[in-house]
Parts: structure tokens; C-alpha cells; sequence
């Protein structure tokens, strides 16, 4: 018969040198528990982890890095097309009715997982962006933003369009919303919006140029991408504003993909990534290659990346989801120097980066797939990395 973690004992079971005295698995050291979170190698793994017992839950929320977790661990794919019909899962959480979608950990793709977003964000509301966790959704000025798998929502005051043509590109999240000095940003044609999570009204910037498509954090900054793929820093105090980063003209290769690029975090390098689609005589029908930001220069440039050693990209289909990064690809089965891209019913297709193109495709996939990114109405597959990853102590 098995026994009670907290009742564990017997000629196997040894003592850790500064734990005697001890009652189980529930007495275990806060540092010892910390020790073992980063080795975790899934987000199934943790979750089991912190529904343990409260000892051990309480550890995970007092880890002091959490965010560091987002490079060791994968992130979930999330696909609201392809419904869990499963007849346990409730249908509304008596404030909304509830679309039980597909969820993936790559690495535990034998446990079947599922998620629950409300119908409205998929059906009613336009999609403008998911960050930390969370889906944010619009309709008509009105702003819905839920967390993806623990349902906890809110909205920020209502945002009149400034006029019939304007339209809402994108929006961000600076921080996970229960953190401290978090901000909701939105991007239309002509301006930039900012929400400080609880109070009554928003600020906004108008901008000079062109709107805002993309924002990251990078060492410690904000950085902002426009439509013509100029490059700010963003500050939000003492009040908002964009500072330019002057950069070298692209390389010629990288001004043949006019529509697809975007920012992504890798490691220490902020990259851009640029989306080509190859040439007839190709075995691969697309490839991407990523350029860092080499900023010891005045003016700055963009570099190729030849290859990424020891890390692998996660794209979902729309320009507004984050792209990620996840270090050590093969302790779960993948591979490094790959693009994972999320499609809507077939889960994802693998695609190597630059010159690892060819060598990486694989024949049999479906020819009518789609591998750019583009804006739609509706929440498309999409990369999550859980809000609880997000807040760090």
C-alpha cells in the first residue's frame, strides 16, 4: 500500500543532512524546494508540484525568480479552434459562458489538458493582444482582459475611438496585472493609449509617425517596434513617451519580407525576426532568420544570427501574440536553432532557422499551410506562458 508523503519512511527513504527531525514531505525546507523548482521539466511537473500540499505551493509563490522559469520551461500552446468536448468541464462560470479549448504542454503531450476562455473574447470581441498570461480583447472601446487559465478578469474604462476610421492594432500588458505599476497599453492608427491598472482614465501619446505594432521588454526597458519597423524605447514615467533608437538601413535581404517581422527575446539579444517565402526550387516553402541588435555602434544594426545555439522560437499565427524563447529544446524532444509555429488544427510545424531551413522540413506537412503572421479578428493559436510565471518573490 502506498504511504502519505508526510508519513514516508523505511531503509530507502534517507534523511537530507540538515533536515532530521522532520515529519514527511511536507517539512521540507523552503530552500530545498526552491532548489527544485528550476528542474522541473514541465508545466504539468509543476503544477502537480504546487498542488502537493500548501507547504509547498507556498513555496513556489515565495520563488524568488518565477520569471526565470519562462526560459527553462516551454510555454502552452493554446488552440481556441479545436474544442474539448469532455462533459466534466462546465459550461459557464456563472458570469460567462465558457469555450473549453485545446491546451499542449510539448512536453507531456500524453496528458490531455484543457483551458476555458469566455465565449465573447472568441465570438463577439476583437482580438488586439495576449500578454502575461492573458488575452485582451475590445469591442467598440470596451476592453476585456482575462487570464487564460485561472479565468480572473477585469476591464479598464471605457476608450472611445477618436474617430470612425480609427481601430485598435495592438495591446499589451507591462506586467502582470496583480504586479505593482502595471499598465494596459493600446495602439491605434494615430496613438498610443496607457491604462495604469486601477485608476480611472487613460493618458495618451499621439504619435508622429506611424502606429505601434509590437512592444517587448528587454533588459529592464520597453522597447517598441512601428509599422515601418523603426525601433523606441518606451517610457511610461514621468509621463509617455517614445525615444527612437537610430538604427542602419536593414540589409537588402532583410527589405524583401516588407509584412513579417517581428521582436523576440532571446537570451541577452533582441532579435527581429523576418519571414521569407523561399523560391520554387526550395524543399522548404518558407524560411525565417533572425538579426540581433547590435548596439555598440552609432547607429545602431541589425545583425544576422547564423544560428541560435541551445535555444528554439515559439510563433503564434497573429502578429499581436508574444513570441518566446526556451533554452535546452532537447531535454523535452526538440531541437535548437528551430521555429515552432502554432497553427489552428494541425498543432504546430517545426521549421529551422536560416540556413537550416531545408535540412529541417519535413515533406509530409499539409502544403496549404499558412506560415506568415497576420492580424485577424478572432483569438487565433497562440503561445502562453502562465501569469503565475510572472511574478517574481
Amino acid at each position: 500500500m502506498m504511504q502519505s508523503p508526510s508519513k514516508l519512511s523505511g531503509p530507502f527513504v534517507s534523511t537530507p543532512s540538515g533536515v532530521s527531525g522532520l515529519q514527511g514531505w511536507t517539512d521540507l525546507p523552503v530552500d530545498l524546494l526552491h532548489s527544485i523548482i528550476p528542474l522541473l521539466g514541465s508545466y504539468v511537473d509543476l503544477s502537480v508540484f504546487v498542488s502537493t500540499c500548501r507547504s509547498w505551493r507556498v513555496a513556489f509563490l515565495s520563488y524568488p525568480s518565477k520569471s526565470t522559469l519562462c526560459t527553462v520551461l516551454l510555454p502552452l500552446l493554446v488552440q481556441p479552434n479545436v474544442l474539448d468536448l469532455s462533459p466534466h468541464l462546465p459550461s459557464s462560470n456563472g458570469r460567462h459562458e465558457l469555450r473549453n479549448c485545446k491546451l499542449i504542454d510539448l512536453a507531456k503531450q500524453n496528458i490531455s489538458l484543457c483551458c476555458q476562455i469566455p465565449r465573447k473574447t472568441f465570438e463577439n470581441m476583437w482580438f488586439v493582444g495576449s500578454s502575461y498570461g492573458h488575452l485582451i480583447c475590445c469591442l467598440k472601446g470596451n476592453f476585456f482582459i482575462v487570464d487564460v487559465l485561472t479565468g480572473a478578469e477585469f476591464s479598464p474604462p471605457s476608450l472611445p475611438l477618436s474617430c470612425d476610421f480609427d481601430f485598435y492594432y495592438y495591446g499589451t500588458l507591462t506586467a502582470r496585472p496583480a504586479s505593482p505599476n502595471c499598465h494596459l497599453l493600446v495602439s491605434t492608427h494615430h496613438s498610443l493609449f496607457d491604462w495604469p491598472i486601477g485608476s480611472d482614465s487613460w493618458s495618451q501619446l499621439m504619435l508622429p509617425y506611424s502606429r505601434i505594432d509590437q512592444i517587448v521588454e528587454f533588459n529592464g526597458q520597453f522597447i517598441a517596434l512601428d509599422c515601418h519597423w523603426r525601433i523606441y524605447i518606451l517610457k511610461l514615467a514621468p509621463q509617455l513617451g517614445l525615444e527612437q533608437i537610430t538604427t542602419r538601413r536593414f540589409l537588402d535581404d532583410m527589405a524583401k519580407c516588407p509584412q513579417n517581422r517581428w521582436l523576440v527575446v532571446c537570451d541577452d539579444m533582441l532579435l527581429i525576426i523576418c519571414y521569407y517565402e523561399s523560391l520554387l526550387s526550395s524543399k522548404a516553402p518558407v524560411q525565417y532568420k533572425p538579426y540581433r541588435l547590435d548596439m555598440s555602434t552609432r547607429p545602431a544594426k541589425w545583425v544576422e544570427v547564423k544560428k541560435l545555439d541551445n535555444w528554439a522560437l515559439f510563433v503564434g499565427r497573429d502578429f499581436r501574440s508574444p513570441s518566446f524563447s526556451c533554452s535546452s529544446p532537447e531535454q523535452w524532444g526538440g531541437w535548437s536553432n528551430r521555429l515552432y509555429y502554432a497553427h489552428n488544427f494541425q498543432p504546430l510545424t517545426v521549421h529551422g532557422l536560416g540556413d537550416e531551413a531545408e535540412a529541417a522540413w519535413e515533406p509530409s506537412t499539409d502544403p496549404n499551410l499558412f506560415y506568415g503572421r497576420n492580424r485577424y479578428k478572432k483569438v487565433q493559436a497562440f503561445w502562453v506562458y502562465p501569469s503565475m510565471f510572472s511574478s517574481d518573490g
